[in-house]
């Protein structure tokens, strides 16, 4: 207090509320970025991977291409597919257009 009576207020922060706000800002960083790692796809399959790149190159070669699987990868139905240099696929549950599997196994 002055000597007149009037109270002296002062302005800005202090440091318990800088350190509140720090952590606070850590915090919600914290998450995001834990949310943000959780967003990242899944890891295709082997067997995804090989139509990608069986079609790939049948694209690119301008001829068919067969991708053999082996027995123990696939159930006997599914291990041959071919490829057209279209990009068109035979082959049971394999998407013709686009050669994407169509099962939910991935």
């Amino acid at each position: 207090m002055r000597s007149g009576g009037q109270a002296v207020r002062r302005t800005g922060t202090t440091l318990v509320e800088l350190l509140v706000v720090v952590a606070l800002l850590g915090l919600v960083f914290g998450i995001s970025g834990l949310a943000l790692a959780s967003l990242q796809a899944p890891r295709e399959s082997v067997w995804t991977h090989e139509l990608r790149r069986a079609r790939s190159e049948a694209i690119r070669s301008g001829k068919p291409v067969r991708l053999m699987v082996p027995l123990t990868a696939r159930p006997p139905d599914r291990l041959t597919a071919l490829f057209l240099p279209d990009g068109r696929a035979f082959a049971a549950g394999v998407d013709p257009l686009t050669g994407a599997p169509v099962d939910s196994a991935r």
